[in-house]
């Protein structure tokens, strides 16, 4: 197994992280620990969640995925295992938490609130990476990062990240870090993904330039670049169907987001590419995601363990720059260009 550190740290994970936020809603416990223990003897060392898991968000489940971890946990060796996790973010933000009462914000009281509950899930005495899930627009970033520092002084945390956020907003963040003398923000958890190239922007610059670690999450888009979805077919029991079929247009919107006619016209295109090289289209986005110097691990995720086979193939798979080119002009005649 070939490792990578994350950011600046001491963390070494391997280039593939278990996501977990289908366990206690798509995934029962049973099933849950099922994943988890495919994962641990394939030799993967890092697990990511969040205290607002499982998904799709409810109140009468938040924290579940945790609580699940946590039980699964305490026959493991607990510094064999690098764990993530993640306050919730603003209220303001893209969705209302369904935690505390949607009043949820990235300031020191919810910081303090969110560690507490996620320690005490986990059943575990620090959190290897501790993220903000996505970042709060009225709460200064000051009193954001200082809040996080005091989880990193008592021992609590050992390091930082943040997700869904944009190159101002991490480059605003790791600046008033180093003015302030404190921890900074070691990786940054987004979307990315053959069919959402967008971190190639300025973000990919910022990581590269400030040595910051990408965690792409949705690298197969949703599951939309397995080819389940094709043309007018949404097959049952998948998250978008359920998405695009919701009388909430945030909801629905999210659905689009992923499942779309560019997203189905450039899966076809991909699957071809998968095909010529006799993998899986699943093995090519997973591939994909984790060829860049910038990403320390690429987050997967599965409702069964069976699911993980196709994801953990990509471990033995490097893309050639011929392949890559392919891929690009792809991406330049469908999507948009890169530059």
């Amino acid at each position: 197994m070939k490792y990578r550190y994350i950011g600046k740290t001491g963390l070494r994970v391997t280039p593939i992280c278990l996501g977990t936020m289908s366990f206690g809603s798509w995934s029962d416990e049973a099933e849950s620990f099922k994943i988890m223990d495919k994962a641990y003897d394939r030799g993967i060392n890092f697990f990511d969640t969040a205290e607002l898991y499982p998904v799709p968000p409810k109140a009468e489940y938040a924290g579940e995925t945790e609580t699940i971890i946590g039980k699964w946990l305490k026959d493991k060796q607990r510094d064999k295992l690098i764990i993530a996790s993640k306050v919730a973010g603003a209220a303001n933000g893209w969705f209302v938490p369904p935690i505390r009462h949607g009043m949820t914000a990235v300031d020191k009281f919810h910081i303090k609130t969110a560690i507490e509950g996620s320690l005490k899930r986990l059943g575990t005495d620090y959190i290897d990476l501790y993220q903000m899930h996505w970042p709060d627009s009225v709460v200064p970033i000051e009193e954001s990062l200082k809040a996080f520092d005091e989880l990193v002084q008592e021992g609590k945390v050992r390091y930082l990240g943040t997700s869904n956020d944009t190159a101002y907003g991490i480059t605003k963040a790791n600046e008033t870090s180093k003015r302030l003398g404190i921890s900074r923000f070691e990786s940054i958890q987004n979307n990315f993904s053959l069919n959402n190239p967008r971190f190639l922007d300025e973000l990919a610059n910022v990581c590269k330039q400030e040595q910051i670690s990408l965690l792409p999450y949705s690298p197969i888009g949703g599951g939309v670049l397995s080819g389940k979805y094709n043309g007018k077919f949404y097959p049952d029991n998948a998250r978008y169907s359920e998405y695009l079929k919701s009388d909430n247009p945030r909801i629905q919107a999210q659905g689009t987001r992923f499942v779309n006619e560019k997203s189905l016209i450039t899966t076809a295109k991909y699957m071809e590419i998968a095909k010529k090289l006799e993998i899986s289209p699943v093995t090519l986005a997973v591939a994909y995601s984790k060829h860049f110097d910038f990403v320390a691990s690429t987050i997967i995720g599965a409702r069964n363990a069976e699911q993980l086979d196709e994801s953990f193939e990509a471990l033995h798979v490097e893309l050639s720059d011929e392949t890559m080119a392919e891929i690009k002009a792809i991406q330049e005649e469908i999507m948009y260009p890169m530059g």
